[in-house]
């Protein structure tokens, strides 16, 4: 080969080495190139990674934090909260115990004791209704609930009288928890009168003339009364910060409420609005005929006191949404006891009403006992026994065909105008048929023995109520001579109780009339042995019980020397 085709030859091979050789190194290159990218975008994503990790940590560390930093605060809340709730229920039993320590209270529960004894104890209470004996309870707590009003007032004024409502306001109660508190102190004493309550029901319920049923929501309202006392009292401290304002109220109080200054009267409407309303009337009822509204008296009561101890504690100076929300529940409960209550007496009441006062019969359970039959409403069938023991010894002293005559005794009321009427019932002009009435013990005893006598004598209650004659000598001895002090009866059943004169003579219907000449006879009769005399009354029987016997013929034939004038019941 020649030498240019050498030369030719080895600048080609040169040429492709060069070639293969920047081929090769561009690859290397490439490839280093793709390698360093890859390294690069492995390095940032794993920084990337590394700082998402770090951050989520940083955010779980940051959320920890969070919740035990509002642990703390929930933690640190509730015990602030436990610590103010027990300071607030140690100043008002501080507050309490001083309460009950005031001169004030102490007379009132003094008064209020002595009171409850005196009232369980009389003679004529020994044969309680409990539909009655319930309301009973209700007039000695609000002498309790007055000195409660008086007292708490000054307790919540102590801090102005001594000028010490500066330094208050340093402690750890605030203004509105020390109102609170003070309201708080008056229910120790309304248990204390709530026990008094109880004790008198329960004194009254365990004697064995007891009979009916007493109501939970009558018993309620005394201790009820005395926390609203006390409420008004606290309210009327923020209200009017003077110290003649809680005893101006008291006076007030005591004329609207104890000395019938209250403008409303009757049975509905609004006399409920006041503490104690529509007290008990003349005569005993049964339970079904009550009506009364006594449960959401209650309410209305327990309405009035929470507003009176919530608008305390805003005037105090709080400003708490739970507490304008229990003050808006409160006026609810208020207003909705106050229209309930006042709302007149239930159709069905009325209609119960008008059917025991005209026909008893369809509400009675009747019972024989001897010659007599006793009816009675159902809560007084117990008092039968009573009732025939003294039938049968008026029974006893008469003669002739009296002595075993068939006798209807029946229970009667008239509740149509009301239960506080005090009306007297018509006399029965049914032949043999004695009226009793629903109250027993004391002088109701020869009341009855009174209408039976008459009605022995006399035949029916209506001629009975027209007697005028020396039958009236007859009556008032059989009424009288078996009695343990005749006497004493005899003065019991007079509306004047006399013992001398003329007098009407009181009786479970219209009243019967006597003479000054039948009371002087009357009373000489029983200076008599009783079996004596019951031996005259047999033998002239038919002419001691004839219409045209005089008071004069009545004495004779008993064996009484007394001069007595004409039977003119109108002297």
């Amino acid at each position: 080969m020649t030498a240019p085709a050498r030369r030719q030859e080895t600048g080609r091979e040169a040429k492709e080495t060069r070639e293969t050789r920047e081929t090769r190194e561009a690859k290397e290159t490439r490839e280093e190139t793709q390698e360093t990218r890859e390294t690069r975008e492995a390095t940032v994503r794993e920084a990337k990674e590394a700082k998402e990790a770090k951050e989520a940590k940083e955010a779980k560390a940051a959320k920890k934090a969070k919740e035990a930093k509002e642990a703390t605060v929930r933690d640190a809340a509730r015990s602030a909260s436990r610590h103010s709730l027990a300071a607030l229920l140690a100043l008002a039993r501080f507050e309490a115990r001083g309460l009950l320590l005031r001169l004030p209270v102490v007379l009132a529960l003094a008064g209020y004791t002595a009171w409850i004894v005196w009232r369980t104890l009389q003679p004529w209470d020994d044969y309680p209704v409990l539909q009655d004996a319930d309301r009973a309870t209700q007039g000695g707590p609000l002498f309790v609930g007055l000195a409660a009003l008086l007292c708490a007032n000054q307790a919540v004024l102590r801090s102005r009288r001594h000028d010490t409502e500066r330094h208050l306001g340093v402690l750890v109660l605030p203004r509105a928890h020390r109102t609170a508190a003070h309201a708080l102190s008056v229910v120790p004493l309304a248990l204390l009168t709530a026990a008094g309550v109880a004790a008198q029901f329960t004194w009254e319920a365990l004697k064995p003339g007891a009979l009916g049923r007493g109501s939970a929501a009558e018993l309620l309202t005394g201790p009820l009364v005395v926390l609203l006392f006390g409420a008004i009292g606290v309210l009327l401290a923020r209200l009017v910060p003077s110290a003649v304002a809680a005893p101006l109220l008291v006076v007030v109080s005591f004329l609207l409420f104890v000395g019938a200054g209250f403008p409303f009267t009757g049975e509905t409407g609004a006399v409920w609005t006041a503490p104690l309303a529509a007290g008990a009337g003349t005569h005993s009822y049964p339970s079904g005929l009550l009506g009364r509204p006594a449960g959401w008296h209650d309410l209305y009561l327990a309405g009035l006191t929470l507003t009176a101890v919530l608008l305390a504690v805003l005037l105090s100076g709080t400003r708490a949404r739970t507490v304008r929300a229990a003050l808006a529940a409160a006026l609810t409960l208020t207003v909705l006891g106050g229209v309930v209550q006042t709302g007149g007496v239930p159709a069905v009441t009325t209609a119960a009403r008008l059917r025991a006062s005209l026909t008893p019969e369809k509400d009675q359970t009747c019972v024989r006992r001897g010659t007599a039959t006793y009816c009675a409403f159902p809560e007084w069938t117990p008092r039968v026994g009573d009732w025939a023991r003294t039938v049968e010894r008026v029974q006893s002293l008469t003669g002739g065909t009296a002595h075993g005559r068939p006798l209807l005794v029946r229970q009667r009321l008239d509740a149509r105008r009301g239960l506080l009427d005090d009306a007297a019932l018509a006399p029965s002009r049914h032949p043999r048929q004695v009226t009793v009435g629903t109250a027993w013990g004391g002088n109701r005893v020869p009341e009855f023995s009174t209408a039976v006598a008459a009605v022995l004598v006399a035949g029916d209650e209506k001629t009975a109520s027209e007697l005028c004659d020396g039958r009236m000598v007859t009556v008032m001895w059989l009424s009288l001579a078996w009695q343990t002090d005749p006497e004493s009866a005899l003065r019991h059943v007079r509306l004047d109780d006399s013992l001398t004169g003329s007098a009407i003579v009181l009786s479970p219907t219209e009243p019967l009339r006597m003479t000054a000449g039948q009371t002087e006879v009357v009373r000489a009769l029983l200076h008599k042995p009783v079996t004596g005399v019951a031996v005259r009354v047999k033998a002239h029987w038919a002419e001691l019980t004839s219409p045209k016997i005089t008071t004069a013929r009545a004495a004779e034939l008993l064996g009484v020397p007394a001069e007595v004038g004409a039977d003119r019941c109108a002297q």
